[in-house]
């Protein structure tokens, strides 16, 4: 198994592209902290995973004490943290720059971003202590190929991919790699949100028309970048932005 040994926290894992790298990640023998802020859909994951396998951490990942909170059990029930996957994520209504409330604004910037931060100072002391490790942030083709009626989450996930990249050369010294995965727009609980249309066969083709492979993302496409990225064989690829998404941005 790819991944055997090792211990990975995920966040945003009870669901979409996070419970299909906590899965994936599971299989592959690695042993998972399952971190969301959905309590009950966070132990209803780990049941299935297996409680000698995975535990469960309600996490809002703005808020240090919980971050903190999510790496110190990764330590005290498996004994330190190998990967970290920076999944949590929300978004805007696909709408007008102007329509955004400031809520809205502050609610992204510090779960998309923010959290990154607060991940950042709880893990890189305890992934030294690994010998290093591995990051790996969910950013977005929204940050690199940026479309109307999503602004302020495209800024978002381009500051995600900026930090990715900087916390690669600044980390590789303590062996920490840091990569990030964007996906194109997915099969997820978020996808109304990203569409600002109702869910409709009709309406997915009209997002689906420019992903020339012909769909959306999966949680497995999803979960088996962040495998290549976890695994040990990728050990020389650090600061990369891996595009999942059926050549969107191409």
């Amino acid at each position: 198994m790819r991944l055997d040994g090792k211990v990975a926290v995920v966040t945003g894992a009870a669901s979409g592209f996070g419970r299909g790298i906590a899965e994936l990640f599971a299989a592959e023998g690695a042993k998972i902290v399952v971190a969301d802020i959905n309590a009950t859909a966070a132990g209803d994951l780990v049941e299935k995973l297996g409680k000698d396998r995975a535990i469960a951490m309600a996490t809002d990942v703005t808020r240090r004490a919980d971050v903190d909170a999510m790496i110190a059990s990764a330590v005290e029930v498996f004994g330190g943290v190998d990967i970290l996957v920076n999944n949590a994520g929300v978004t805007h209504k696909n709408q007008s720059l102007m329509h955004v409330t400031e809520d809205e604004f502050d609610r992204i910037y510090a779960v998309n971003v923010k959290s990154i931060y607060l991940t950042t100072l709880a893990v890189v002391p305890v992934m030294e202590k690994r010998g290093g490790g591995s990051i790996i942030n969910t950013a977005s083709t929204a940050g690199i190929r940026p479309r109307p009626g999503l602004t302020w989450y495209n800024g978002s996930k381009g500051a995600a991919i900026t930090l990715t990249k900087s916390m690669a050369a600044e980390l590789a010294p303590k062996n920490i790699r840091v990569n990030a995965i964007n996906p194109v727009i997915g099969e997820t609980g978020m996808l109304e949100q990203f569409m600002g249309l109702p869910d409709t066969p009709e309406n997915r083709a009209k997002f689906v028309a420019g992903i020339p492979l012909g769909r959306m993302s999966k949680p497995l496409d999803i979960a088996n970048a962040a495998l290549f990225l976890a695994d040990p064989a990728s050990a020389f690829i650090t600061g990369v932005a891996i595009e999942v998404d059926g050549g969107r941005c191409i």
